[in-house]
């Protein structure tokens, strides 16, 4: 499905739901809601780690449907001897690296992965993360990976045969 295109039928049931579990239950159902962590050495303001964090945002919004409001992030800053990056890797050299680990529900095609990657690296241009500095890395896991709460994975079989 493009960007353009989407399936509002998870909307029905979105507008229905009575609490913030069941909403989240909804969206990581349809696969859209990430899990998003970002390292990177110690030393940025306060407003430059915003700026970050917003590009790695909106890139998950704008090029693979996640919804404005499922924000999920960890950000993390690391001292100098906390974060251990090859200077360089497969010909691109590294200066002050931030790495992006996405934990995403399976299902995704390799185009919009590229396009997801694509366009976070513009965004964090602009957050004054060079192209060569964005290191992202997409985890893509089953629907039965996720708790959102009391100990339980909601959508493990097993799960769904007790509803």
């Amino acid at each position: 499905m493009s960007r353009r295109e989407v399936d509002y039928a998870p909307l029905h049931f979105m507008f229905e739901t009575r609490t913030r579990r069941e909403l989240v239950a909804c969206l990581a159902h349809q696969g859209r809601m990430p899990l998003q962590r970002i390292d990177m050495v110690e030393g940025r303001s306060e407003q430059q780690r915003r700026a970050i964090a917003d590009a790695v945002h909106r890139a998950l919004v704008e090029s693979i449907d996640v919804p404005q409001d499922d924000r999920f992030q960890i950000v993390t800053e690391h001292p100098s001897g906390g974060f251990i990056c090859t200077p360089a890797y497969l010909g691109i050299r590294y200066q002050n690296p931030v790495l992006v680990q996405l934990t995403i529900s399976a299902g995704r095609t390799t185009e919009q992965k590229q396009a997801l990657y694509q366009r976070m690296v513009e965004l964090l241009e602009a957050a004054h993360v060079p192209r060569s500095d964005a290191i992202i890395n997409l985890v893509e896991v089953t629907r039965d990976d996720w708790s959102f709460g009391d100990g339980v994975a909601q959508y493990s079989p097993e799960a769904e045969r007790k509803k």
